[in-house]
């Protein structure tokens, strides 16, 4: 597998601390000019400064790489227009977009307000959108591009306290689902990393130990084979403290349950076969689910006939 960056261009938002920064300055290493985005903000996204992302800039061309710092909030679809276009003045292309940006506004659902809600999933998931629909004709007109997802376990498995978050979080999966299908004939593959990393993000949720296990640096790895040349595309990894996974959303066997008015009591019979995990799959599309079900159908009405 090709992990040499030399002649990409890389956008990281969110990258001004943490695993941004660790993916910035990791990509650049690696030969990668690298545009730092980062709005500096607080950890619930108020406030900004462009000096996050100035001082790892100056450490990326300290090192010998090559790097731009922009400040533009990736809920703001302009400022992200113009971040792109700042990329292809400077360097021509852009090839990697690791949407990384984010912001937390954590309580349970029932003392949560409706804005926290709608901000987080304005930041996540429509930040997401914003650059990848500013990338995505230069991907295009190119045939190459590599975009990397940033979801979590709390939006693939839940967490407590976690409804705007989790919610926005899945989203950016079911994102990456659809455009990895349509970017594929332009060699456009889209990736998602569940990342499990001690950063400002999860400051005070974690005691000191564990912290230190879950270096941000741990992750990086994945990131790097996710954007890489060779990358995969539909995939979605979790890594941390030096282990990684995969995680799949899979389409259990099931069972026919027919149209009739006894259906509901057929369901309610069957219902443990319905969730049988034996012989689950990983569909190739969303149409995978339509096409078991009448296949199943049709095969019911043959076997009538």
């Amino acid at each position: 597998m090709n992990l040499d960056f030399k002649g990409r261009v890389a956008i990281v938002t969110g990258a001004g601390g943490g695993l941004g920064r660790q993916h910035a300055l990791a990509l650049a290493a690696r030969g990668a000019k690298v545009v730092v985005n980062d709005l500096g903000g607080a950890r619930d996204g108020s406030g900004g400064s462009l000096s996050a992302a100035e001082s790892v800039v100056a450490e990326i061309r300290a090192a010998g790489g090559e790097a731009m710092a922009n400040g533009a909030s990736v809920t703001d679809f302009e400022a992200v227009q113009a971040m792109v276009q700042q990329a292809m003045d400077a360097w021509g292309r852009v090839d990697i977009l690791v949407n990384n940006a984010g912001i937390l506004r954590d309580k349970s659902f029932a003392k949560m307000e409706i804005a926290d809600f709608r901000t987080v999933v304005d930041v996540h998931l429509m930040g997401a959108v914003h650059c990848c629909k500013a990338v995505w004709p230069h991907m295009t007109e190119q045939k190459y591009g590599r975009i990397l997802m940033t979801t979590s376990s709390s939006g693939l498995y839940g967490n407590f306290g976690q409804s705007n978050y989790g919610a926005a979080k899945m989203a950016l999966v079911g994102l990456m689902q659809t455009l990895a299908l349509e970017g594929a004939k332009n060699n456009i593959h889209v990736n998602s990393l569940a990342p499990t990393a001690a950063t400002r993000m999860t400051e005070g949720l974690m005691p000191p130990q564990v912290l230190e296990a879950l270096k941000p640096e741990a992750v990086v790895p994945a990131m790097l084979v996710l954007v890489s040349e060779d990358a995969p595309t539909r995939t979605t990894l979790c890594a941390g403290a030096g282990s990684v996974e995969a995680a799949h959303i899979t389409l259990t066997q099931g069972a026919w349950i027919g149209l009739d008015a006894q259906a509901p009591e057929t369901l309610a019979a069957n219902l443990r076969q319905v969730l049988a995990r034996a012989g689950d799959m990983v569909p190739e599309s969303g149409a995978a689910q339509g096409s078991q079900e009448v296949t199943r159908a049709l095969s019911h009405l043959a076997g009538k006939a």
